[in-house]
């Protein structure tokens, strides 16, 4: 199978997959236990400073959006980072990295906007011998009151200050955990690239609020009958994690800069997606959370016999859909599909007919000479692949091309329609 072993920022680790800082790091126990079923790393859940210890609420700290199956799609957390005290963390870390000395340790951390906090913690934490670190500018919720976490990662002046202080105090490598809670992510990246960050990760987690009580029509959950936003994350955060990931990587001024990618993966077709839109490597939480450490079972199995369906390396899927990804501005306007249904295949639950019927263009017929049948009205068809979408049979749908394959291609700004078209 595929050689999956990677060096991220040159530390080393059996496979690309990383435990995200979070609930399944969060003490040695678990990471060890991780370890044992094979990830090739862990991002040590978030230390801050010494101290009274973190105070979590200890009601309901997660909420879940399910699919119809109950199948669980999405998390929203409210807890904290460590409630551990600082000591014990930095003994377990410590034991870890000497148990597991192939394994990838980095270690998450929420200070202060003070540079002195940076300045003494830092080398206190590097002495575990632990493999770098992740600045959590991130968590939306419970620290961000408190001045960290999102407070920092929306602000990028505040992120290039913070990741100085870090790379002031410590040798190892520092990656800088973006926040998704952005309109646009390359400022923030660009912050950490500019205070010396050696990578980036993201995304962490969107603020969000998973529902109402039905009953009492309060928000659900609560803690003695009151309940704030959390962190959304899981399956449903990919899509946005992936546009987040491919705008750093082929934005001019964060093109290169490595990326950890976060959100969402589940399986080894996730990872793929975020390997090839530009990630190095990619973390994981809630599919453990869901399922469990063995899970790692399938991802490395998974992406192992891609790897080798394609005849690639690891090294070589990194970045590779990167150049396809454009603005909208610059797709060809010039090229042309349209749908075709395959009869053999089609079960003629007419879903086609009623999406296209009701919302777009009336393009698929419902009956042809009296008979029950879906057929393409290609005159009517404008390629937007929603039938394609919501087709219950797969490949019985599909695309075809029927554009010249020799028409000029024109994009928006060149286009006569655009009164500010370039001529040129």
């Amino acid at each position: 199978m595929a050689d999956l072993k990677t060096s991220f920022l040159g530390i080393e680790s059996p496979n690309p997959f990383w435990l995200a800082s979070a609930p399944p790091t969060d003490k040695a126990y678990n990471v060890n236990r991780a370890f044992e079923a094979g990830w090739g790393g862990a991002v040590w859940k978030t230390l801050g400073e010494a101290g009274p210890p973190i105070v979590n609420v200890s009601g309901p700290r997660y909420s879940a959006l399910h699919s119809n199956e109950r199948r669980v799609i999405g998390f929203n957390n409210i807890e904290l980072i460590t409630d551990r005290p600082l000591e014990t963390n930095l003994a377990e870390i410590r034991q870890i990295k000497k148990d597991w000395p192939d394994r990838a340790v980095v270690v998450s951390v929420m200070l202060p906007m003070n540079e002195a906090a940076w300045a003494k913690y830092l080398p206190m934490i590097e002495d575990t011998g632990c493999d770098g670190f992740e600045l959590n500018f991130g968590c939306p919720h419970g620290m961000s009151e408190r001045g960290m976490g999102a407070a920092v990662g929306q602000v990028p002046e505040y992120i290039q200050m913070a990741t100085e202080w870090a790379k002031a105090a410590t040798s190892l490598p520092v990656i800088v955990k973006l926040t998704p809670n952005v309109t646009n992510i390359v400022p923030p990246a660009k912050a950490a690239q500019d205070g010396g960050a050696d990578a980036v990760s993201l995304i962490n987690t969107i603020n969000s609020i998973m529902r109402v009580d039905y009953d009492s029509l309060t928000m659900y959950p609560t803690t003695d009958g009151m309940g704030t936003h959390g962190g959304y994350c899981g399956e449903a955060v990919k899509p946005i994690a992936l546009n987040m990931v491919a705008e750093i990587a082929r934005h001019a001024e964060t093109r290169g800069m490595p990326i950890s990618g976060i959100g969402g993966v589940t399986d080894w077709r996730d990872a793929v997606d975020f390997l090839a839109l530009g990630a190095s490597n990619v973390q994981v939480c809630t599919a453990a959370m869901v399922y469990g450490f063995r899970i790692i079972e399938d991802l490395v199995d998974g992406l192992g016999m891609f790897l080798d369906d394609k005849g690639m390396t690891l090294e070589q899927l990194v970045g590779k859909a990167v150049p396809s990804v454009t603005d909208w501005q610059y797709l060809n306007l010039n090229y042309v599909e349209k749908a075709v249904i395959d009869q053999d295949l089609c079960i003629k639950c007419g879903r086609c007919h009623v999406v296209c019927e009701d919302t777009s263009h009336q393009a698929i017929t419902s009956s042809v000479d009296g008979e029950r049948r879906f057929e393409v009205i290609d005159d009517e068809c404008v390629g937007c692949n929603l039938c394609v979408s919501v087709c219950p049979v797969e490949n019985c749908i599909t695309m075809r091309q029927v554009s010249d394959d020799g028409a000029e291609k024109r994009n928006w700004t060149q286009h006569p329609n655009n009164p500010m078209r370039n001529t040129d």
